[in-house]
This record gives C-alpha cells, sequence and structure tokens, in this order.
C-alpha cells in the first residue's frame, strides 16, 4: 500500500509506515492527497525566523472542540439510502474483458459529479443531478486508472494510468476540465509530465498543501517539483543518495541513506528548493527505522523496540515516548490545522500532540479494514471530525467479530469528535429508521436501488464525505457506489 494522504476526502496528510510510501501498488499509484490547505509561503517564512531565532510565534491552535463539531449530530440526522450507481452496468457499452467486477477502491467527488474508481483499473463518471452515468474515464481499452485527483486549483481531474501497450511500466497522468467531463469530452484533456519518465519504482505525488506536484525519476535518481496550478516545472533535485522526500507545509524534508548510527537530513523550502537547515540524528546502531516523519519544526522518529522521540530542529529539544505507550502505527494523519496527529494501529485509532501525550482515544470507532487509507476514512475541513467504516457494536458486543454469525460482512459507517473520541452520528443497518428514501412524486431522475440498505452496508470498500452537499458515497466490492444523506 502506498501513502494514500490523502486519500482526501482526507484533509490531513495519510503516511503509511508498513511499507515504503509512495511505492508502486497493484491498486493505487503515489499521490498524496486533499490535506488541509495554509499558505505554504507563510509557513516558510515562520520557519526562516525561528531558525535564525528572531520573530514572533503564534501559539498553536488550542485543540478544543469547533463549533461544527456540536452540529453533527444534527447534520446527520435522518440519514438515508438516497440512490445507487453501478460503475459495470452500462447496456450501451461492451466493457474489455479485463474490466472484470471488481471493488470499488476510491471515490472522489467534485461539484455534482462522483467518481468512483474499481480494482481493475475503470473508473466511472456519475452526475448527481442527473444521477446518470456520464461515461468511463478509460479513454483507451488498455488503460488501467491506478488513482484519482480533483485539482481544485483549476477545476479538473487528473487520473494516473498505467497501459498494456507498455506492459503497465510506468505512470501516465492526464488532467482532464471538469466541464469537459460534463460533456463527456474525454479527448479535450491533454497528457501531464510527458518528459518525466515514472517507470518503477518512480512515483508522482500530488500535495495541495503547498500547491506542489512531486515527480521522481528512477532511472536518474531525480526529484522534479512542479506548480500544482499550470504544472510549470520549478526545480529539480538530483542525488543518489536519497532515500526519501516528505512534504509538510512550506517545507520538504530530506532523508538520506542511513549510516551505522546515524541518517543524514535536510530541510528544503517547497517554493524554490533553497536549503533551511542541514543535520544529522543519531540513531541505534542495528535497529531498524521504522519511521522518520518530520510536522513543521518537530521530527518524529521511531526505531524497532525503541522510545518514540519527538525532536525539535530548532533546538534539538527531546521529548521520548515510552515504547509501550506508543506502538508503532501502519499510518499517520497529521492535522496541521489543530498540530495533533492521528495514528491507526490494530483497528483503533489515537489523536497525539507534539508533546507526545495521547489526547484522544475513540470510543465505538473500531475500523473495519486492517489496512487503513485515505480511500475509506474521511477527515473533515475543520478537523473535527473522522467518518470512518467501522465494525458494527451493539450493545456493548461486537458482532462483527464473530466471522460465524449473519451480519458478519456488515458494518457501520461512524463519525466520531476528534477531540472528545465520542461517535457523535452513524450510520448502522441496525438503525430501525434508517431505509431507503422514497421517490418523490414526478421526480424521474432518481437511479433504480437494487440493494437493500444492509446490502449497502456490507463490505464498504471507499468511502467519500461530501461537505458542500452533506452527502457521503460508499463503494462496495461489487462495484456498487451508494449514496447517502438527508
Amino acid at each position: 500500500m502506498d501513502h494514500q494522504h490523502h486519500k482526501a476526502g482526507l484533509r490531513g496528510r495519510l503516511r503509511v509506515t508498513a511499507a515504503r510510501r509512495r511505492a508502486w501498488q497493484q491498486q493505487s499509484a503515489a499521490c498524496c492527497k486533499r490535506p488541509a490547505r495554509r499558505d505554504p509561503v507563510d509557513t516558510v517564512r515562520k520557519f526562516m525566523r525561528r531558525e535564525i531565532g528572531g520573530g514572533h510565534r503564534r501559539p498553536p491552535r488550542p485543540a478544543a472542540p469547533s463549533t461544527s463539531a456540536f452540529s453533527c449530530p444534527e447534520k446527520f440526522r435522518n440519514f438515508q439510502l438516497q440512490e445507487e450507481y453501478d460503475t459495470y452496468d452500462d447496456p450501451f457499452v461492451q466493457l474489455p474483458l479485463g474490466w472484470n467486477r471488481r471493488r470499488i477502491i476510491e471515490i472522489v467527488a467534485a461539484r455534482d459529479l462522483i467518481f468512483a474508481l474499481a480494482e481493475c483499473g475503470l473508473c466511472g463518471a456519475f452526475n448527481r443531478t442527473t444521477n446518470k452515468r456520464i461515461c468511463h474515464l478509460n479513454i483507451s481499452p488498455d488503460e488501467v486508472i491506478r488513482s484519482l485527483f480533483y485539482n481544485k486549483n483549476n477545476d479538473s481531474l487528473i487520473t494516473v494510468s498505467v497501459y498494456e501497450s507498455d506492459r503497465y511500466s510506468s505512470l501516465k497522468c492526464r488532467t482532464t476540465p471538469i466541464e469537459y467531463i460534463r460533456r463527456g469530452q474525454l479527448h479535450d484533456g491533454f497528457p501531464l509530465f510527458e518528459t518525466e519518465s515514472l517507470k518503477y519504482p518512480g512515483f508522482v505525488e500530488f500535495d495541495d498543501v503547498n500547491g506542489k506536484v512531486l515527480t521522481f525519476s528512477a532511472h536518474d535518481s531525480t526529484y522534479k517539483v512542479f506548480d500544482l496550478k499550470n504544472y510549470n516545472f520549478l526545480y529539480s533535485i538530483c542525488d543518489k543518495d536519497i532515500q526519501e522526500i516528505k512534504i509538510s507545509p512550506g517545507i520538504m524534508l530530506v532523508i538520506y541513506q542511513k549510516a551505522s548510527n546515524h541518517v543524514p537530513l535536510r530541510i528544503l523550502s517547497i517554493e524554490d528548493g533553497t536549503p533551511l537547515k542541514t543535520f544529522t540524528q543519531l540513531l541505534h546502531r542495528n535497529r531498524k527505522v521504522d519511521f522518520i516523519e518530520q510536522f513543521n519544526e518537530k521530527l518524529l522518529v521511531k526505531q524497532d523496540k525503541e522510545n518514540l522521540q519527538i525532536i525539535d530542529v530548532r533546538n534539538s529539544g527531546l521529548i521520548e515516548v515510552n515504547k509501550t505507550e506508543f506502538m508503532t502505527p501502519s499510518a499517520f494523519i497529521f492535522l496541521y490545522e489543530n498540530n495533533l496527529f492521528l495514528t491507526f494501529c490494530n483497528r483503533t485509532v489515537a489523536a497525539w500532540n507534539f508533546r507526545g501525550e495521547l489526547v484522544t482515544s475513540f470510543d465505538d470507532h473500531e475500523l473495519w479494514h486492517p489496512n487503513c487509507n485515505t480511500n475509506n476514512i474521511y477527515i473533515t475541513a475543520d478537523q473535527d471530525l473522522i467518518i470512518s467504516y467501522c465494525k458494527v457494536s451493539r450493545g456493548g458486543t461486537n458482532d462483527a467479530d464473530d466471522e460465524g454469525r449473519e451480519g458478519s460482512c456488515m458494518g457501520s459507517i461512524n463519525m466520531s469528535n476528534i477531540f472528545t473520541g465520542k461517535c457523535v452520528a452513524k450510520i448502522s443497518a441496525f438503525d430501525p429508521t434508517l431505509t431507503i428514501a422514497p421517490r418523490r412524486n414526478g421526480d424521474t431522475s432518481r437511479s433504480t436501488i437494487r440493494s437493500s440498505v444492509s446490502d449497502a452496508l456490507e463490505d464498504i470498500t471507499a468511502l467519500f464525505y461530501d461537505e458542500d452537499r452533506n452527502e457521503i458515497y460508499t463503494g462496495n466490492s461489487r462495484g456498487l457506489v451508494h449514496v447517502w444523506s438527508n
């Protein structure tokens, strides 16, 4: 599994530590997605001021429930199953044999359009107003779409694909304006980064925080940074000793090849690649590095069977969290706006601050999928709410843990407050008020819903929350997309 920030509906950045971030995978290309937006130039200026020891530093935003968090129960009250879309069912199109019915792995919404990507690489575009499929985004029969990214800067959708014609050996990017997709004019889009060799283990990463694109061409060990607004090339970094580059607001952390007892690090400005700080981080000899992560001026370092270290790169201040309290997570989500980070470990979620303190343990929020990614988790723009597909909890028992019982494949969609850990709303088949919304008189745009509510809540494999429309979109293992709203 790679990154995915982003997913994106995620507004935070998801970092996967179980395997190399941004590595190629069968199910998704390497892209970081939909983190919270903040001014990257301002972040760089603040960082520079800190490095020279001057300037006023604004205190971190307090971790307190926002006003939107209190309205969550009302916001999700009376949610019903409204629509059902089938990525595969099209009587007018004969799909290639390779596009067999597979699970939905990613959902992206832009304005009134919904995009659903299946594991086989087939991607359908649906119009939420007419509830009709507009088209499939695959512009040729041998195109296998790996990932999607909605570029808000120019209202376009970027697809990252591989093709049978080159034996699926390199990533190809294409951008298509949303209006063109609405009209079914897919061939009016245009390719991106054609000069780059994105063969394995090369990658492309879209960073909505800074408005940048990072590519890596493995054949010459060159990283390049492009402007996400117009895709103009900005600068390159060529160094075969670089192990990985990780992006935070305004800065990039360059991690070099590990030496025997230390790892060289460098912090660069994301705007122009200017070095801001060069230093080394001491490591325990012969201990595997679980992760090295950067969050503004904080560096998180964890080695196997060692304590978590939180280092302030300004003054080398060190905070340690005992290894018995902080288990190595499978993924992170950094909540930039609230100066917190979420960890995902063994289907559980926890929120931590950068003093190494556990801020929130979540009640009734046991994730259904053990491998966390942004495609089945959403963090709201205010970073006060997490929406996930979870195991069902009834009467203090977890029926979904019993594989032999009826309904063992059925979970619930839980909305939990990040500051309190409380579940504020839930979409569950055991809710007697949850039904299929009745068709309004004269409404000819309504799709045909063949699934029951229980069917729609079985084996959900992708989730997206459209905050503007207050609708949740879920995709399942049968290639179906369901719309939940009030």
